[in-house]
């Protein structure tokens, strides 16, 4: 059991995040933040922007003070991007800071998932349908070490929301 007064929501790109965080903290009566959308709104640009104008360093570090930012709320779901705890000492911040909830699905769903949105993604531009599939399970390899060290692992292929409300409320109260 933690007592908890953020949450972390971390996971490859397209594993929900965004969307199981809004529904938690709406269960919860909690906040939601959406990192991505926090850079957005500081940097007054699309996130494909900031990487095709300055590099997805600087990205990096945009992500890093965005989720510095977050140290001061309480009450609050964050949805992470999903090359933020792989960046710097983002994990060790969200460990410190808070519950950190790994939202794990097989690269054959997250493929199903992207095919759809990745126009809209900048790390998949120039990755046809065919290579999407094999891209997601390198990078998969690359990220599961800190994926893997948050405090709560959610397999979505097998467990619904429900499930998940329920096992964060048992860790956080």
């Amino acid at each position: 059991m933690q007592k908890a007064d953020k949450i972390y929501m971390i996971g490859f790109m397209g594993s929900g995040k965004s969307t199981a965080g809004r529904k938690l903290a709406q269960h919860l009566n909690w906040s939601f933040i959406d990192l991505d959308e926090l850079i957005e709104k500081k940097a007054g640009m699309k996130i494909s922007e900031i990487f095709s104008q300055k590099g997805e360093e600087s990205f990096r570090l945009s992500e890093s003070e965005a989720l510095a930012e977050t140290g001061s709320v309480s009450h609050t779901v964050i949805a992470t991007g999903g090359g933020a705890p792989c960046f710097g000492i983002n994990m060790d911040f969200m460990q410190a800071h808070g519950l950190t909830i790994y939202l794990k699905l097989s690269p054959g769903k997250l493929k199903e998932r992207l095919a759809r949105s990745n126009g809209r993604r900048p790390l998949l531009q120039g990755i046809g349908n065919d290579n999407l599939e094999k891209y997601i399970s390198e990078k998969l390899a690359e990220r599961e070490k800190w994926y893997l060290s948050a405090k709560l692992i959610i397999d979505c292929n097998k467990t619904s929301f429900h499930g998940l409300c329920n096992m964060v409320k048992k860790l956080i109260v």
